[in-house]
Order: structure tokens, then C-alpha cells, then sequence
């Protein structure tokens, strides 16, 4: 199995890392790069293992029949994962294609 993000969440994630720091979330540019590898790490092995759960309809702009994970970072902030599923030669893929944090859309869960 493997987990692959579109390219608009990798710029997001790319983006992530001077948005934390600049807003003072860290106070080095490293330790925001890390928190953000961190994440990206967390996702990549342990989303086929997530529980998951279906999407409400507002995030069908980002793909029809998506179902997301939650990945705890602090107790402040837990990361939304919102993915689909495919099987392609017997192995199963997880295409992520929307991420975001519970302070930006916590209002649509």
C-alpha cells in the first residue's frame, strides 16, 4: 500500500513551514520543518491504519466519496486527512488530496 499526495497538498505542506514560523507558532525555522516532516510522516505510515470516516458533503469540492483520518499533533491541534481509495495491480493506494487543522475547519465536521 502506499499513500501519495496531489500536488496542491504538497505546496500547501511546502507553504506550511514559513506559516509557522512566521506567526511564531516556533521559534526556529528548523523546528516548523520538522513539525511539518513529523506530520508527513505520521500520514505516510499510519493512514492505512487510521480509522476512517467519511467525509461530510462539504468536502466533495475536493473529490467525490472521500473519506478522512485524524492525526493528533498536540492538544491543541489534530490534522485532517481527507483521501480516497483505489486499487490498481492488486495494491491499494491512498491518494490524499485535502489537508487541514481543526482551527480551520472544525466548523465543517
Amino acid at each position: 500500500m502506499s499513500v501519495i499526495f496531489i500536488p496542491k497538498v504538497i505546496d500547501y505542506l511546502e507553504c506550511l513551514v514559513p506559516i509557522l514560523y512566521e506567526k511564531e507558532y516556533f521559534g526556529m525555522r528548523r523546528t516548523a520543518k520538522r513539525y511539518v516532516d513529523d506530520l508527513i510522516d505520521d500520514i505516510e505510515a499510519g493512514l492505512p491504519t487510521k480509522l476512517h470516516r467519511h467525509a461530510p458533503p462539504y468536502f466533495d469540492r475536493y473529490g467525490e466519496g472521500m473519506q478522512y483520518a485524524v492525526f493528533k499533533k498536540n492538544r491543541h491541534t489534530s490534522w485532517y486527512v481527507f483521501f480516497e481509495t483505489y486499487q490498481e495491480n492488486g495494491e491499494i493506494y491512498y491518494l490524499v488530496r485535502y489537508i487541514a487543522n481543526n482551527h480551520v475547519i472544525a466548523q465543517h465536521l
